[in-house]
């Protein structure tokens, strides 16, 4: 396994805003929208930074996973499993359905198609 040290650079950049974000951001559109954009570009700049095989549907892959979470949200997963008391699964997992999530890591997720396709006819042309 070979690091990409970009990818993982933009992970940790990432890691930072989300955290920034998370603690200090308390407004009606960074937090709640950016945030759950960012929150796909950052699973996808980790996955991309230790795995050296590209990952031909990654951003649908990453689109059906955030989709699960939040539908996991809808139906109180955490309550259900009775972790509303562990702090950082509750976090993870998150507690409140919003179908405007899901159409953010939609956009996040088209966005990353958009730019593999130019990333990959950009390296084409040379």
């Amino acid at each position: 396994m070979k690091i990409n040290k970009i990818y993982m650079g933009i992970f940790l950049i990432l890691v930072v805003v989300e955290v920034m974000i998370a603690l200090f951001v308390h407004d009606t559109i960074i937090r709640p929208y950016i945030g759950d954009v960012l929150i796909v570009f950052l699973m996808y700049s980790f996955i991309r930074g230790i795995v050296e095989k590209q990952i031909k549907l990654l951003p649908l892959y990453l689109f059906i996973f955030s989709t699960l979470v939040e539908l996991a949200q809808y139906f109180q997963i955490v309550k259900m499993l009775n972790l509303q008391e562990n702090k950082l699964f509750s976090i993870i997992i998150g507690a409140r359905f919003d179908i405007k999530d899901i159409l953010c890591y939609l956009v996040a997720s088209i966005v990353l198609f958009v730019w593999e396709k130019m990333d990959k006819n950009e390296k084409n042309k040379y």
